[in-house]
């Protein structure tokens, strides 16, 4: 019997208009100027870096020495480095290794986040003391001194760039989470599937963070932005990815002993991070926009 009541559970999600569907959100979101800017620089850089091999004049580790520290040009847009790789192609190849660190740092950090936070908020008591007590922890030291500690310990390379990033941003999920789920809790429609025989895994899994997704996905979308940030400082001091994969904080890093003369070194390497940062940005407000009707004008 409480088998079949339990199979007979409703979804656990509070009533919700049929306007939040995906669809209506997509609109409300494209309908906001800046984050239609944000989406479609994010699809130009997405398929930028799927075409990579395909668009680029030159690999991104082809050395040519007579062409050292060449300014923009037809053969090279733009301009070559300080032992002649095609700084286009570096560019190019950059943002690969800057989308995949930013959105795989950003998982594993609202994965970590999300199970932190529906533990300490659920339950209470002394998991969540011991649970926020960590977090806070982590929250008094500022992110990319605490990603550089923890690359140092671990050692530079791409793995433990994200990891650290990983780290980092974990705290912000799990209060995020949490908020949501000591708000969500004691809610009566809660209540009422205790009461009907459902357990504290589906209420935490189908109710309580169903219905904490849309602050989570705006934060996850604001976060890719400040993870590729952070992954760029490390590279820039020499922490993150290892030469010669191309990565637009070592390519900062190595350029800025030439900006005198060869600006170009760091000039676009520079602007990469800044539109993607940026295109991030306006995506993440516009469905902060979208999600909460008070802003939406």
């Amino acid at each position: 019997m409480a088998r079949q009541l339990t199979s007979e559970l409703p979804s656990l999600r509070r009533p919700r208009d049929e306007s939040w569907g995906p669809l209506s959100l997509a609109r409300r979101v494209v309908r906001n100027r800046l984050a239609a800017v944000g989406v479609v620089i994010l699809m130009v850089l997405t398929v930028a870096a799927a075409a990579a091999p395909w668009i680029t004049p030159y690999a991104p580790e082809t050395q040519i020495p007579t062409a050292a520290l060449q300014g923009p040009s037809w053969d090279h847009p733009f301009g070559t480095d300080n032992i002649g790789r095609d700084i286009f192609s570096r560019v190019l190849y950059g943002t690969r290794v800057s989308l995949s660190v930013g959105l795989t740092s950003m998982i594993i950090a609202m994965v970590m986040g999300i199970t932190l936070g529906l533990v300490s908020g659920y339950y209470g008591g002394l998991p969540d003391t011991l649970i926020m007590r960590a977090m806070d922890a982590l929250l008094a030291f500022p992110a990319i001194l605490l990603a550089i500690f923890i690359v140092a310990v671990l050692g530079p390379s791409l793995v433990n760039a994200i990891l650290a990033v990983a780290i980092v941003y974990t705290p912000t999920f799990a209060r995020l989470v949490r908020a949501s789920t000591l708000s969500l809790r004691e809610q009566e429609f809660l209540e009422a599937a205790r009461s009907m025989g459902a357990g504290d895994m589906r209420i935490m899994l189908n109710a309580i963070l169903r219905n904490s997704l849309s602050p989570i996905i705006v934060q996850f979308s604001l976060g890719v932005g400040y993870a590729i940030l952070v992954e760029a400082g490390l590279s820039f001091l020499g922490l993150g990815v290892q030469p010669p994969t191309p990565a637009w904080g070592s390519m900062l890093g190595a350029g800025r002993n030439y900006m005198a003369f060869a600006p170009w070194l760091t000039a676009f390497p520079g602007l990469a991070i800044f539109v993607t940062v940026l295109g991030f940005n306006f995506v993440g407000d516009g469905l902060r926009e979208a999600f909460d009707p008070r802003m939406r004008r």
